[in-house]
């Protein structure tokens, strides 16, 4: 079986991050121009913030440090240093990154001294890295002092122990509103892949207020929407990798797209309702994991910089500086609120809810059963519903979390019927008070809705 993926979103669904540094493929985002005949300058960062802490939790802030090698084939030798207040105002102080033997943790840290790291308005800090041997710097988040990394704390956290997860007890579907055949006919799904390799089915899908599901079926450069059994497909220019799609209001289509042949960055291509692109901008980070809508356009959650990153604002495309200027560690939900989440270990989630620079509600949950990926995590009224994916070394499933201001309100799993693959952190959405999820077997992908009103 396939070890579940152990990256999680931000906010992500909602402000979730959680990454392994060491082993990481990592590609340039800031260069030096290199001498001729000479190998190109690149650095790059990876680092996981600690966004919501507990009273008395230590701040070690740990980077790994990616850059040339050096002729002699040794390591390059990085160095940088962390900008960091207490709060989130105010004047930064400068602290000189330590190099380690943790590589996989990390090899570049720093301590945050007590008066920061216990801040009752948390702490705020970016990075300046670098390779003194080209020259090559790297500001992590790219916002650098202008969308600075925030943590907030969590002192009064709603505790929720999952224990162990008692695997098999999934719950059935209220509905599948769509079971479409691998094909490449209106009605139809495209598959493209091998055995060997591993099959890729439909990468992403969004749900309207009206219930309609858009499946975005990249294979057959097309979008094909649902409603009421019956389908209809738009075409769409898109490059046929695992890109994200949210579908606004007005009906237009949001394609997130990753780096390609022909684009070597993620791209945010903006479609009309009739498949025409109306316009693309590229990301301001190398990568991305998720794309949500946000209450003025789309936002992203991007790394390294670990943030939700605005792409546009008003059907209009935000440049790159613009969007790491307004970089923010939650994921927006409406009324000035963002979603913020964190995954720490195996085991252990903590979420919350901010309202500007302060916590309105928060929670920790812990499982003895390990938790994966945090697919989503979103608001439903008073509510927080939660799907992270749970996993043994032979088996997994989602577990659907709907979560109140006095703990844990209700919980059920679903099957990971994952045949196909689709964008990592884009199975599942939330439309009013229906979850639905994207699947696939060897017959084909489907949409099932789970009411949540409904008890079982």
């Amino acid at each position: 079986m396939r070890r579940p993926s152990i990256r999680s979103l931000a906010g992500g669904a909602a402000g979730i991050v959680a990454g392994v540094i060491g082993g990481i493929a990592l590609t340039s985002i800031s260069a030096a121009v290199p001498p001729p005949g000479s190998r190109p300058a690149t650095l790059d960062a990876a680092h996981t913030p600690p966004v919501l802490t507990l009273p008395g939790e230590p701040a070690r802030l740990r980077y790994a440090v990616v850059c040339t090698p050096r002729e002699d084939g040794q390591p390059c030798q990085g160095s940088g240093e962390i900008y960091a207040r207490a709060g989130q105002r105010g004047d930064f102080r400068r602290f000189t990154l330590q190099r380690g033997d943790d590589s996989a943790q990390g090899r570049y840290f720093v301590d945050l001294p007590p008066e920061i790291a216990s801040s009752p308005d948390g702490f705020s800090y970016y990075a300046v890295l670098r390779d003194e041997g080209t020259g090559a710097t790297a500001t992590v988040p790219s916002g650098g002092a202008s969308a600075p990394q925030r943590s907030f704390p969590l002192g009064d956290a709603v505790e929720v122990d999952l224990g162990t997860h008692p695997f098999g007890r999934v719950r059935g579907r209220d509905e599948r509103t769509l079971a479409a055949p691998w094909g490449s006919a209106v009605g139809r799904v495209g598959l493209s892949g091998s055995r060997e390799l591993g099959f890729v089915g439909p990468s992403s899908f969004d749900v309207g207020a009206d219930g309609a599901v858009n499946v975005l079926d990249q294979v057959n450069g097309r979008v094909e929407r649902w409603l009421h059994g019956r389908s209809s497909a738009t075409a769409l220019a898109v490059s046929g990798g695992l890109a994200d799609l949210a579908v606004e209001a007005d009906g237009t289509f949001d394609v997130l797209e990753p780096p390609n042949r022909a684009t070597p960055a993620p791209v945010l291509r903006k479609f009309g309702r009739d498949g025409v692109l109306q316009w693309a901008q590229r990301l301001s980070d190398r990568t991305w994991s998720k794309l949500a809508a946000g209450a003025a356009g789309p936002v992203v959650q991007q790394e390294p910089s670990e943030q939700w990153l605005p792409a546009a604002e008003r059907g209009a495309p935000l440049d790159r500086a613009a969007q790491a200027a307004r970089g923010r560690s939650g994921r927006p939900v409406g009324n000035g609120r963002e979603v913020i989440v964190e995954r720490l270990g195996a085991g252990e989630l903590r979420l919350a809810e901010t309202a500007g620079n302060t916590v309105v509600r928060g929670w920790r949950i812990t499982s003895a059963t390990p938790l994966g990926e945090v697919q989503l995590a979103e608001p439903d009224g008073g509510r927080l519903v939660v799907v992270a994916k749970t996993y043994t070394e032979e088996r997994a499933e989602f577990l659907v979390l709907v979560l109140s201001r006095f703990g844990l309100e209700r919980r059920f799993a679903v099957d990971a019927l994952e045949w196909a693959e689709s964008a990592p952190l884009a199975r599942f959405r939330l439309e009013g008070s229906s979850l639905y999820q994207l699947g696939s077997t060897p017959a084909g992908a489907f949409v099932d809705r789970f009411d949540l009103e409904v008890s079982r």
